[in-house]
């Protein structure tokens, strides 16, 4: 399995009910069916991983995220997961909130562009960089909402959302020294696990 797929799978529960938006292969799904009994879903608009899921018996819908999520009922799960999506939909502080009314609890992960290799490139060559973890040229690239860790987390606060747990990795999802003392400058790919406002 994918090694960030990895660092999601050891953070939910066995027995969990789990939503996977944008699934694709179904990976995630398949090995916490196999290895920690959840009862998941995943979303995917893609037809050939929506096939995919089929074959390995993952539960799968085909729904467009940028539809939104209103077909599912407040507190549906208890863990809703998206792995590098949120920066491609068109509101993710929506798909937040959505993410947290019918989950308990989620994860999200996403690239950080204050990486320092995103910020060497752009000084030096004046253009939008492209890494391991931003593979895409500007014009062709699915993220329209690229952010730091420090966006991230101001629109956390803003929003009154809980931060449970906070990773950083490399563009190989592996952990180093020097991300835990500036993950905004040496994390390439963000980990966030996140919960509902407390109560007032």
């Amino acid at each position: 399995m994918r090694p960030d797929l990895s660092i999601i799978a050891d953070l939910i529960k066995p027995g969990a009910r789990v939503l996977d938006l944008g699934c694709g292969e179904g990976e995630l799904l398949a090995h916490l069916q196999a290895h920690k009994r959840v009862n998941g879903y995943g979303l995917d608009v893609d037809a050939d991983n929506i096939t995919i899921c089929v074959r390995k018996g993952v539960n799968v819908i085909e729904q467009d995220l940028d539809a939104g999520l209103t077909n599912f009922p407040d507190d549906s799960f208890d863990m809703v997961v998206m792995t590098e999506t949120l920066q491609s939909v068109r509101q993710p502080a929506q798909m937040l909130n959505e993410m947290l009314r019918i989950g308990q609890e989620c994860i999200v992960t996403f690239p950080n562009f204050a990486h320092w290799r995103s910020r060497a490139h752009l000084l030096c060559n004046g253009r939008m960089p492209m890494a391991r973890h931003l593979p895409h040229n500007w014009h062709d690239t699915p993220n329209i909402h690229l952010c730091t860790l420090k966006d991230f987390e101001r629109l956390a606060q803003d929003m009154g959302l809980r931060i449970i747990q906070r990773f950083v990795a490399g563009a190989d999802h592996r952990g180093h020294p020097l991300m835990s003392l500036m993950p905004n400058l040496f994390g390439a790919i963000a980990f966030y696990r996140l919960g509902r406002p407390s109560a007032a």
